[in-house]
């Protein structure tokens, strides 16, 4: 379909399909059996800019917007999911130091990931505290010069390769979700150290690990935005980024739904090719509708963030859960066109369906995002 994409657009659109295919592909297979972090495809992305596109020009970026973010995502996710989770949650840790970030702030921190020099991580996750982020329980208590962090964040992407990480911590317990502040961590603080590489179902060539906060001295210039804003810089922030996992859910579907109608045009059986057999045309149907419904929620919920609308938090879950819903149909179809074939590992399929899965589980699981449309469709008024 036609989404009316500026020239600019398609730019960026293309040059991640060409490094997705051209420096990914390639590599993809191995990044997922060995669960090696992509540096050298982070180079490139960096060397191509794309880092840059959510950085502000002043600070060495060019700043595009949500909707340039997501195509770099689904392209990339097209090819490797865990590559473009790499990408992606940069900008999930980079964007509260772009939103809420004083100018000294700015000026430390996004340079070097405007180039791709230094990739970015945020951590607001722990053992008791997933989808109810405000059950957090990483302290920070005001010392002399600033605060110190204790505490374990856990399931942190790109945690450990990360230089620069938002931390989300409570600075008044009495308050509950009122009482957190967001603080910029750095890789090498005294008192930072990391825990256990997570092995994961899918997403592989992403990093997961913990975050360890053991008497952390953060300075006190490090606090972003004010104490006790830490909540609103979170949920602002996945207001924002949610579609950027609609878009990597989006992708792997495309990516699927690409090499079940390769393979349904060349698999011969009963004497002709198995997509001239009705009921996996039907099959093929149902999923080509669902990738191109989910591209429309999913390009007009990043529109609309980009217009500078004040509450998203409605489209933006849609957004997500309807996409990361459409992944996972679309990529447990494809195997079925695949048949035998599609649960190996010499084809990408059973990867795809290994790397949809998490979409429906961060940055809030499904279930839990219906309840934050369902809450805003009590409040708004619809007509």
């Amino acid at each position: 379909m036609e989404y009316f994409l500026t020239d600019l657009q398609k730019q960026i659109k293309q040059l991640a399909r060409t490094i997705a295919e051209e420096q990914v592909l390639p590599i993809r297979a191995k990044l997922d059996e060995s669960e090696e972090f992509p540096w050298e495809i982070i180079k490139y992305l960096g060397d191509a800019g794309l880092f840059g596109i959510f950085i502000p020009e002043e600070y060495g970026g060019t700043k595009a917007g949500c909707l340039e973010l997501c195509l770099v995502v689904e392209e990339l996710s097209r090819v490797c999911s865990g590559v473009a989770l790499c990408y992606a949650a940069t900008a999930l840790g980079i964007t509260p130091v772009v939103a809420f970030g004083n100018d000294a702030q700015k000026r430390k921190y996004l340079p070097d990931v405007a180039t791709g020099k230094k990739i970015a991580g945020f951590a607001v996750t722990e053992e008791n505290a997933g989808s109810d982020a405000g059950a957090i329980e990483t302290t920070a208590v005001k010392v002399e010069g600033g605060y110190k962090l204790n505490g374990t964040k856990r399931f942190i992407t790109n945690g450990g390769e990360a230089e620069t990480y938002v931390v989300i911590a409570l600075t008044d317990k009495s308050k509950g979700p009122r009482g957190a502040t967001a603080f910029i961590v750095e890789k090498g603080m005294d008192g930072f150290s990391f825990g256990r590489k997570e092995k994961k179902l899918g997403i592989r060539a992403s990093a997961t690990r913990e975050l360890v906060f053991e008497d952390c001295f953060v300075p006190a210039e490090n606090v972003l935005a004010r104490e006790g804003m830490g909540f609103i810089v979170t949920m602002r922030l996945f207001d924002f980024t949610r579609p950027g996992i609609a878009a990597q859910a989006l992708g792997v579907a495309q990516g699927a739904l690409e090499a079940a109608v390769n393979h349904a045009k060349t698999r011969i059986q009963f004497g002709h090719p198995i997509i001239a057999i009705q009921s996996v045309q039907h099959m093929l149907a149902n999923m080509a509708m669902d990738v191109e419904a989910a591209r429309g929620i999913v390009y007009a919920t990043a529109r609309t963030v980009d217009s500078g609308s004040k509450d998203t938090s409605m489209e933006s879950a849609m957004a997500k859960v309807y996409a990361s819903d459409v992944a996972m149909r679309v990529t447990t179809d494809a195997i079925q066109i695949l048949g035998g074939v599609g649960y190996m590992r010499d084809y990408p399929v059973e990867k795809m369906m290994r790397d949809a899965k998490i979409t429906q589980i961060y940055e809030g699981t499904n279930q839990v995002l219906r309840n934050v449309i369902g809450t805003e469709l009590r409040k708004r008024k619809l007509s």
